[in-house]
C-alpha cells in the first residue's frame, strides 16, 4: 500500500489517502463508507498497527475501480504534503553509510578514510521536513556550500526497545525517500546538527510505502538529479550498515516508537566529493528517486 497525506486546496486540513492508479483514496472516508473506522492522518493510522493496514488494504482491494461517491479524487487534484508533516521527534540521520562515500568525505570533509566500525548517528528535527515540491531553501548568509544527499527513509511502526537484529525488520512500518540537504560549511566541532537540521533541509516523500511491499529494503536502485544532470547512482545493497543492524544499534540505547524515521545514509556522488567541489544555488532543481517508492522533486530559493 502507498499511503500519503495529501489536501486539495491550501486551507484544507491535510488527510490520510492511499494512492491506488490514478486516484487517491481517503481511507477515513472510505472506512466510515463501510463501517470501518480508519483514523485521517498517518501517525494515527501508524499507531494502529498491522490490523490498520489489513484493514485498509482490504477495503482497498473490495472497492478498487468502483469508489464509492466522496472516497477518491484524481491524483493531480491532490497536493501531496510529506507524509508525515510533523514527525513527533528528531529523524535519525545516518552518516558515512556508503563504503564509496566514506571516501569521498575523507577527501573533502576531514572525516576519517577508516570505514566506521560502528554507526555514525545524527539528527535532522522535526522542522526541518518539507514535502514534495516545497522549495529548498538557500540562506547565503549562513551557507555557500549547500549540498545534496539521497536516502532511504525507514518508518518504525511500533515501540522498539533493545530488539535484536534478526527481529529488527518486523518493528519497520515502511520506507520513503528522503533528501538530506547539508550546509557543508555550517559543521560546528564535528557536529553536523546545525549543517543538516536547517528549516527545509529535510524533503520527504512522496508516500511511504508500506514494509510488506518491499521485503528487502537492501536491493533497491536510488539516484538523485541537479538541473536534470545525474549526480548519485547506487544501490540499497551498498549500505555498510544495512537496517536491521541500524534498528538494532539505536534501539540499543535509545528507545524507538512509532512514527520515528531512520534516514539511512547516502552513496557517493555528493557535491562535496566531486572535482571541482559543487553546490546547490538558488534557480536549481533538486530531483531524488527510490525504486519501488517515488521520486521527489524540490527548487532551491533565495531567502
Amino acid at each position: 500500500m502507498r499511503l500519503v497525506t495529501y489536501r486539495t486546496t491550501v486551507a484544507e486540513q491535510a488527510r490520510l489517502g492511499a494512492a491506488v492508479d490514478d486516484r487517491v483514496v481517503d481511507l477515513a472516508r472510505l472506512g466510515a463508507v463501510a463501517g470501518v473506522p480508519l483514523p485521517d492522518d498517518m501517525l494515527a493510522f501508524i499507531d494502529l498497527g498491522p490490523d490498520a493496514v489489513r484493514s485498509a488494504t482490504e477495503l482497498l482491494q473490495a472497492h478498487e475501480g468502483k469508489w464509492p461517491v466522496g472516497t477518491a479524487i484524481p491524483a493531480e487534484n491532490a497536493l501531496l504534503l510529506a507524509p508525515i508533516p510533523r514527525p513527533r521527534k528528531n529523524i535519525f540521520g545516518i552518516g558515512l553509510n556508503y563504503v564509496e562515500h566514506v571516501e569521498e568525505s575523507s577527501r573533502t570533509l576531514d572525516t576519517s578514510k577508516d570505514l566506521p566500525t560502528k554507526p555514525v548517528i545524527f539528527s535532522k528535527p522535526p522542522t526541518s521536513v518539507i514535502g514534495p515540491g516545497e522549495a529548498i531553501e538557500h540562506n547565503a548568509r549562513i551557507t555557500q556550500q549547500l549540498d545534496w544527499e539521497v536516502e532511504l527513509a525507514v518508518i518504525m511502526g511500533r515501540r522498539t526497545h533493545r530488539v535484536a537484529e534478526a527481529d529488527a525488520l518486523d518493528y519497520v512500518f515502511g520506507y520513503s525517500v528522503m533528501i538530506d540537504v547539508s550546509a557543508r560549511d555550517c559543521r560546528r566541532a564535528g557536529q553536523w546538527i546545525y549543517s543538516k537540521g536547517q528549516d527545509t533541509y529535510g524533503p520527504f516523500g512522496p508516500c511511504i510505502v508500506t514494509a510488506d511491499e518491499i521485503p528487502d529494503p537492501h536491493v533497491l536502485d536510488l539516484s538523485l538529479t541537479v538541473n536534470g544532470v545525474t549526480k548519485q547512482s547506487s544501490n540499497t545493497r551498498h549500505m555498510l550498515f544495512k537496517v536491521p543492524h541500524l534498528i538494532a544499534d539505536i534501539s540499543a540505547a535509545m528507545t524507538m516508537e512509532a512514527g520515528d524515521i531512520i534516514a539511512t545514509g547516502t552513496p557517493e556522488g555528493v557535491g562535496a566529493g566531486r572535482t571541482p567541489q559543487e553546490w546547490l544555488w538558488p534557480g536549481d532543481v533538486v530531483e531524488a528517486q527510490v525504486e519501488k517508492i517515488g521520486s521527489l522533486r524540490h527548487p532551491v530559493v533565495a531567502i
